[in-house]
């Protein structure tokens, strides 16, 4: 029966690699999810062939995990995932906590043999960083969520303070790893991880927050890798380093796309509200109307299409559908511009999009399509602000400056939906919007884009 675990085991790692790989590209995206299920179908099978008591147990979670989870993937809106991510995040980090917690209170009768060495390593890393992850996710799920703010909360001494309470938790886990039968030390040692996670997130802004989930997956996966140890479960050793190292280069993909640093995510403070000198005075903008913008897109052959965080809002995704359909009918060639921190969450324009079955060959990222920007006759962007600012190349003061950005800004005409002039996470003017070749079309996105189809298709048949 080992040996059928074993090959069990070893096929469900397969398949989460082969999923990873697959999840490289919106074509093979589907082929990776379903390979990641496979994988993690066969998991729990191999787990629970060598498994012969407490099955009531069992079924009731199984039943109350389906029971939640069902309605959870229906009604979530596609606006929502980085919550849920956030929220499945928590639950994870939450369990592999749990089950160091269990294990090291079930195994002090026998302290002295099982609860020494790489064991009780593994157990102290593994609740540690449950424990943090646990309540980091959970506040950054109330920041995307605005239930809390999303501005960074700071105090004086923030950083230092931060600190020292880790590093008293890493005391405390030593003394347990020295002393394992100090039983009265853990829930300090678990108070204090719970209380950190708070801490370490409540200082970021809502502009880091998609690094800042992404990190959070790799501390997730890293415990879950640790709890393979301290359970002598190769599966979980595979599948936590997998998710662990996949998060962290994730992070450092994020990173780079914002010209920032691992400390400055953590410790920086960005995303607060700011005012530049000299420009608190009211600055001139171009507005158009649906019929206008019709008119631009009606004599356009190329258009480039930069979605935001504005289009999950709206839900404008099948309308976006629609204007591509008919533009391209018309011989407009449309392509989309994705930035790497566009939205949310990594990849959640991606996910947008493909809800509203948008060719995959369409999708084009930030370092294959900017030099296109210059050749465009219209770049349309629909909710997206940081990410398509000049500033970041020009003004050596602004907080996002040295980040990578999508050039619309050289194309020959910019339209923007918008809602209102009202800045983006990193709390600053997008100097875009005051270009001479800029056209603000202020309105909810799907209203905006309903507005314009209804103005294309009379002026084709005339």
């Amino acid at each position: 029966m080992g040996s059928l675990v074993n090959y069990i085991y070893i096929l469900s790692g397969a398949l989460f690699i082969l999923s990873l790989k697959w999840m490289n590209t919106p074509a093979t995206a589907r082929r990776g999810v379903f390979a990641g299920e496979a994988g993690m179908l066969l998991a729990i099978a191999g787990t629970l062939v060598n498994h012969h008591h407490n099955w009531e147990w069992i079924l009731a979670a199984f039943f109350i995990g389906t029971a939640v989870g069902i309605p959870i993937a229906y009604i979530m809106p596609m606006t929502a995932v980085p919550q849920r991510t956030a929220m499945s995040h928590a639950c994870g980090a939450l369990a592999a906590a749990l089950v160091g917690t269990a294990e090291f209170y079930q195994r002090q009768p026998n302290a002295e043999t099982e609860l020494h060495g790489f064991v009780m390593v593994a157990l102290i890393i593994e609740t540690l960083l449950g424990f943090l992850t646990f309540t980091g996710s959970l506040m950054a799920m109330g920041k995307l969520q605005e239930v809390l703010p999303t501005r960074p909360i700071t105090y004086r001494n923030q950083n230092l303070i931060n600190g020292v309470l880790f590093a008293i938790a890493l005391g405390l886990g030593v003394r347990l790893y020295l002393v394992p039968t100090d039983t009265f030390l853990f829930p300090i040692f678990a108070g204090l991880a719970l209380l950190f996670g708070v801490l370490l997130i409540i200082p970021i802004g809502g502009a880091d927050m998609p690094t800042v989930i992404a990190l959070l997956n790799s501390y997730a996966g890293l415990s879950a890798c640790a709890m393979g140890f301290a359970l002598d479960n190769p599966l979980l050793v595979i599948a936590g380093a997998l998710d662990g190292s996949s998060g962290l280069i994730l992070s450092i993909i994020m990173c780079k796309a914002m010209n920032r640093s691992f400390t400055n995510v953590l410790f920086g403070a960005f995303g607060q509200l700011q005012v530049a000198h000299g420009k608190t005075e009211q600055r001139p903008v171009r507005s158009a109307s649906a019929e206008e913008a019709a008119s631009i897109l009606e004599a356009a052959g190329s258009v480039i299409i930069v979605p935001g965080y504005g289009l999950a809002v709206a839900q404008a995704q099948h309308k976006i559908r629609e204007l591509f359909d008919t533009l391209t009918r018309r011989g407009v060639d449309v392509k989309f511009a994705i930035h790497p921190v566009a939205g949310r969450m990594p990849g959640h324009m991606n996910v947008l999009l493909a809800e509203a079955d948008i060719p995959y060959d369409r999708l084009f990222e930030m370092d294959d399509i900017n030099s296109e920007f210059a050749q465009c006759d219209v770049a349309l962007v629909i909710g997206a602000n940081d990410v398509t600012n000049p500033a970041a190349r020009t003004d050596k003061s602004s907080p996002i400056y040295g980040m990578p950005i999508l050039d619309v800004d050289k194309a020959h005409t910019v339209m923007v939906i918008k809602r209102s002039m009202s800045p983006g996470f990193a709390g600053i003017d997008n100097d875009l919007y005051y270009m001479d070749r800029t056209l603000m079309l202020f309105g909810d996105a799907k209203a905006f884009v309903s507005e314009i189809l209804k103005e294309l298709p009379a002026r084709v048949g005339a």
